[in-house]
């Protein structure tokens, strides 16, 4: 199949019935009962062990434990550290921290742990909340608001491998001492405007050489970097394409080839569904610029995508053509909530992501048996914390023989890591964020959503009340066992406005601008109103052209005359008015039902006859 069949494939999968996908996914993954059983046992002999043990957490998992998003602290928390160091001005700042501070117990959540990271941000939360509550909360509130910024600042550093690339590196020994790889994620959530672009692409090319200068000759040990590409343009968006994808490709070839040139590895990194294809276009056009003896270049595939599996087709497809072997980081995905939201509110025709949580398991397993079999094109990194995805990851690579790496975060994992480090095609990496606190906190939100709810393994496999039969149930078993695989307690985008009461709106239906075959089928519509545009003033379906017309020029650019327009003569007012009038009481006085089922109707004919009626209001408005 060729490329561009390759990414129609893609596109068929973005908002596919997720029943469909899932059965895909079952085809595509070898799963019988005996691995099925082998893989359980493993997993369950991981949380076994280190819950026997007793193994020490990570601070971010001890932090998890204690805030997760099930308890009023950790809400109030998520709600400070997102917003707290962003707020510009201080009398909102002290609104937020009343409001979100005393309305948490911080005291008994910070009286039951054991780390001093997590017990700090209680008592002194707790202080904070006290503090408030008294007489002196209005002449204490500067002092307040400092504190709790060097709060949020302290908190931050337990969950950054160093505050810049040079603190990084320094810090980063100790973990390669004990075999780890280290992957840096310089942190930042896209940039704003030009001036940050040019800086995220400075602060990554300094990293760069940064750590090339100073890295092992270790094959195996040396290190890498991850680059977002919404970092390097302020408008990475699919309607900018023609602008950001030329000029996107430019920097990332000169990152990569900065990477090559002191054989570094670079991932480009994923973020929301909607630049997916873009990331693609700008990837596809690098390859060539790249050395095919230079094995570090390769992206992160979100598995929680209906389209993970095909775009695994179209990567390996561009290996081939290139003659070279792409590195893969295997991720669930971070933006869940967020693709759901976003569908719905947009009135899409399906999710881009799986609704259940086991369909996603499901995908990185089918992901993981394709990387794992084709060593040609791809090297293997699966980045994951729950230990049947390891345990199945293991087992299937026994297979093959194939050399792969697990990833995990830095501080998280690192006891369920060092239980299956040592095994012989395994590589161990960390996933470490450098960065300043204000750019954290965006990353730590998103932990918090991937691991904060109590139905994330690694919230459960903390809890020793959570059996370890439920841990590590077989995802695969579960999808074969129901009879519908999408989540029945999510409303599809067009079911958005239905009620528990069995009340039913359809949800308008909204563009994808991001969907190809949204954008082709609207580029088509638009080209049958190319040439000179007229507006007039029209009452009950007449056409006043009344008066001299004025022109209209492109305000974007001087030199295109848009077309026409015929201003209201005085009198046209009046005139709509009445006829507004004498309407409305035709309309009021007709049946709400019939009243209702007309603009269902009118609904109705404007999304089906999108193109026609754009077509009918030119002929009519004129032509000149």
């Amino acid at each position: 199949m060729d490329h561009k069949k390759l990414l129609e494939n893609i596109t068929d999968y973005h908002h596919a019935d997720e029943d469909w996908v899932v059965e895909s996914c079952l085809k595509a993954l070898p799963w019988e009962q005996e691995l099925s059983d082998t893989v359980g046992e493993h997993a369950a002999e991981m949380v076994n062990d280190l819950r026997q043990k007793g193994a020490p957490m990570g601070q971010l998992e001890s932090f998890l434990k204690d805030y997760s998003l099930e308890t009023e602290e950790g809400l109030a928390l998520m709600c400070l550290a997102e917003a707290l160091l962003r707020v510009p001005d201080k009398e909102t700042a002290n609104a937020l921290i009343r409001d979100k501070v005393a309305a948490a117990n911080w005291l008994d959540t910070a009286g039951s742990s054991k780390d001093w990271v997590v017990k700090a941000a209680g008592v002194g939360l707790f202080m904070t909340s006290k503090t408030l509550d008294g007489v002196l909360a209005r002449v204490g509130e500067p002092f307040i608001r400092e504190a709790m910024v060097k709060a949020m600042q302290v908190l931050g550093k337990q969950f950054v491998l160093g505050v810049d690339i040079e603190d990084a590196d320094r810090n980063a020994q100790k973990y390669q001492n004990k075999g780890y790889r280290v992957s840096y994620d310089i942190l930042g959530e896209g940039a704003r405007t030009a001036i940050d672009a040019e800086a995220y692409f400075e602060s990554y090319l300094h990293a760069i050489h940064y750590i090339g200068e100073r890295a092992t000759q270790d094959e195996f040990k040396r290190p890498g970097i991850s680059v977002k590409l919404s970092a390097l343009h302020p408008r990475y968006e699919f309607a900018q394409s023609e602008y950001c994808v030329p000029e996107i490709r430019a920097l990332l070839i000169e990152l990569a080839q900065a990477a090559q040139k002191h054989n570094l590895s670079l991932t480009v990194d994923a973020e929301e569904a909607d630049r997916l294809m873009l990331s693609m276009r700008i990837i596809e056009d690098v390859l060539p610029a790249l050395d095919p003896d230079w094995d570090g270049f390769g992206l992160a595939v979100q598995a929680y995508q209906k389209r993970a599996l095909p775009l695994l087709d179209y990567l390996r497809s561009l290996a081939n053509t290139h003659n070279r072997r792409l590195q893969i980081r295997l991720v669930k995905g971070a933006y869940w909530d967020s693709e759901i939201k976003h569908a719905q509110e947009q009135g899409l025709k399906g999710f881009p992501v799986f609704t259940r949580k086991s369909n996603t398991d499901l995908s990185y397993l089918a992901c993981a048996h394709v990387l794992l079999k084709q060593s040609d094109a791809f090297y293997p990194m699966f980045a994951t914390h729950n230990a049947h995805s390891l345990a199945a990851i293991l087992e299937m690579s026994r297979d093959t023989g194939n050399p792969f790496e697990c990833q995990r975060l830095f501080g998280m994992g690192e006891a369920l890591f060092e239980h299956i480090m040592g095994d012989d095609n395994m590589a161990a990496s960390i996933y470490a964020p450098v960065g300043l606190h204000r750019d954290l906190l965006p990353y730590l939100v998103r932990r918090l959503l991937e691991n904060g709810a109590n139905t994330s393994f690694v919230n459960r496999m903390l809890d020793l009340k959570a059996p370890v039969e439920d841990l590590v149930a077989d995802p695969v078993g579960k999808a074969r066992e129901r009879n519908t695989h999408a989540h029945p307690g999510i409303k599809a985008p067009n079911k958005l406005y239905d009620n528990e009461l069995g009340a039913h709106r359809i949800n308008s239906k909204g563009l994808d601008l991001a969907d190809p075959h949204d954008v082709d089928s609207l580029l088509a519509g638009m080209s049958k109103f190319t040439g000179h545009y007229e507006a007039t003033p029209v009452i009950s379906s007449v056409i006043y052209r009344d008066g001299h017309p004025e022109d209209i020029i492109n305000p974007a650019d001087k030199n295109d005359p848009v077309g026409i327009v015929w201003s209201a003569k005085e009198g046209l007012t009046n005139k709509a008015m009445r006829k507004a009038q004498e309407a409305f009481i035709e309309w009021s006085g007709t049946d709400p039902d019939i009243r209702a089922h007309i603009l269902e109707q009118i609904a109705d004919l404007f999304e089906d006859n999108q193109d026609e009626l754009m077509a009918l209001l030119v002929r009519e408005a004129g032509k000149t």
